[in-house]
């Protein structure tokens, strides 16, 4: 059982993980600035923001992983690079394993290149693929001590096509993963499952990875 503390753990990505590590019988901290509507059983619920780390006191004691769910939206929209840079700095001088979720932009569009994001992003969706590009450099650079990993979901990935639950997913190294009919899609309870995958074994050190069918 690892002790798994999920930041932005009431939101779609972050309360998917959150559901999916209690499910395994991790011992999970959700940290968020709202109460969760309805909390899954046995999670920790901790209201506060990582804007101020130490007013959360010793909650990432102990921790074997750290997953960052932050959203660049709301009051958040222009503090996530800062939010994830204190993180950064505070695990680096521990054993915590931090994964940080992303935008898909920020992957490739086949082996190789472009990103897609060099293929064009619409304007309303502009500041989230760079704010996810901007975290992924953050975790580049960070010291070699951090174990890191930065998952990038497809394409279509959000509470307004929530999915269900099948129990399979695909990863594409750093190449968006799209299904044979060109779609680009996975549900957050998959998604949830890759990621808790990975935390329970580790395939990617200081590196990211893409999920989808």
């Amino acid at each position: 059982m690892a002790r798994i503390v999920v930041i932005g753990g009431t939101g779609y990505a972050g309360g998917n993980i959150v559901a999916e590590a209690a499910s395994r019988g991790h011992d999970v901290v959700s940290i968020s600035r709202q109460a969760p509507e309805t909390p899954t059983p046995g999670v920790t619920y901790v209201q506060g923001s990582v804007l101020n780390l130490s007013g959360l006191g010793d909650v990432f004691d102990g921790a074997d992983v750290v997953v960052s769910a932050l959203s660049p939206r709301g009051d958040m929209t222009d503090e996530v690079p800062d939010a994830l840079r204190a993180l950064i700095a505070k695990l680096e001088v521990t054993s915590t394993r931090l994964g940080v979720i992303g935008g898909a932009m920020g992957s490739l569009s086949e082996p190789d290149g472009p990103r897609l994001w060099d293929l064009g992003v619409p304007e309303e969706y502009a500041h989230e693929a760079q704010v996810g590009i901007d975290s992924l450099a953050l975790l580049e650079a960070s010291g070699a001590g951090l174990d890191w990993f930065f998952v990038h979901p497809p394409m279509v990935f959000g509470a307004w096509e929530p999915g269900e639950r099948t129990g399979h997913y695909r990863t594409g190294g750093e190449v968006v993963v799209k299904a044979a009919d060109g779609s680009s899609y996975i549900s957050g309870a998959d998604f949830a499952i890759a990621v808790v995958d990975e935390i329970d074994t580790p395939a990617h050190h200081r590196a990211r990875f893409t999920v989808g069918y």
